[in-house]
């Protein structure tokens, strides 16, 4: 048994305790700018010399699935595969998952991507009889963007339908990644929060147990928004998504607030792909998820074992240990 199934269980249960959050790796970045996505090669100076092969890409995967600290691995298809066939996950505790769809809002070639151009739309690459077939993952992420425009969110729902019923019949699992508007919703700043958590909540309101999402993955609107989303409906297990890099402060930071408010799982991407030592900061997560430190502790923890292990860190630590992102500094932690 995966830690994902005990955990979560515990958590359905009621019995939640330190210990129980659950930390997922977003490794999917290649179903959005797969070159970049691998992350960033430095030189001595903490400089960016070229990005890693999809050769080191899978390399570190495997190296943060043989730590054994996460609790999912969450990947494309195609890498899934080959990891697979590698024997990655053979005897792990960590769940391999998949991307299962990849609408237009994360579309991201160079240099400007297609984020802005348009509502979002919905497009799925991966095909769920081939990785049932291949018994390469029964979990996968699917994601819907709300953007406050009928057309374009009636698309995005009735895809959403169609995946519900694609994944009953090949026995897949699912949770669900809801993004904020990626265009102008025409709505006050405010209100995102509110206007994320009806759309959520709504789209859901019709689906049976069955074919209801394992646990979300959900923008982080400030404490307000989670705590009415969490108290809303405790069957529903809340994560939260990671966004951009920020400094690592704002990275423990999120994670610290995040448990503080009710979500139970966590899964950054750009949080731990960017990060000088990406298992570092993964061991560091697991620390401040757990309460063993605060989130200003953990960074100077952090840059302290990039000193021991000859590391240039990409900020001092003074900037480091800077809350950077709006949404996090009001809640921020002493």
């Amino acid at each position: 048994m995966y830690r994902l199934d005990t955990k979560l269980a515990k958590i359905r249960a009621g019995n939640y305790a330190k210990g129980d959050f659950i930390i997922a790796d977003a490794k999917d970045g290649d179903m959005s700018n797969p070159i970049p996505a691998t992350g960033p090669i430095r030189d001595g100076q903490g400089n960016v010399t070229r990005f890693r092969s999809r050769a080191e890409f899978l390399e570190m995967i495997t190296r943060l699935v043989e730590q054994d600290v996460l609790d999912i691995m969450l990947v494309s298809a195609s890498n899934l595969e080959l990891l697979t066939e590698a024997g990655v996950f053979k005897d792990s505790a960590v769940k391999p998952s998949f991307r299962a769809n990849d609408t237009t809002d994360i579309w991201g070639a160079r240099p400007n991507g297609y984020g802005k151009l348009g509502p979002s739309r919905p497009f799925r690459t991966a095909n769920l009889k081939d990785i049932a077939a291949a018994r390469l993952s029964d979990l996968g992420l699917y994601s819907v963007t709300f953007v406050n425009d009928i057309e374009a969110d009636l698309r995005s729902l009735e895809a959403f339908a169609d995946f519900r019923e694609d994944a009953a019949a090949n026995g897949i699992k699912y949770f669900l990644e809801v993004f904020n508007p990626n265009v102008d919703p025409g709505i006050p700043a405010e209100a995102l929060g509110s206007f994320v958590n009806d759309n959520l909540a709504r789209c859901l309101s019709g689906v049976l147990k069955a074919k209801r999402p394992e646990f979300l993955k959900y923008p982080f609107n400030g404490p307000k928004a989670l705590e009415e989303l969490v108290t809303f409906d405790p069957q529903l297990v809340v994560g939260v998504l990671g966004g951009g890099a920020g400094t690592n402060r704002d990275t423990f930071e999120l994670l610290y607030q995040a448990e503080k408010y009710g979500a139970r799982v966590a899964l950054f991407g750009r949080k731990i792909n960017l990060a000088e030592s990406q298992l570092d900061i993964v061991r560091f997560m697991r620390l401040v998820a757990d309460g063993a430190v605060t989130p200003l502790q953990a960074v100077r923890d952090y840059h302290s074992t990039l000193k021991d292990k000859g590391i240039a860190p990409t900020r001092s630590l003074e900037d480091d240990s800077k809350v950077t992102e709006t949404v996090l500094k009001e809640g921020a932690s002493q």
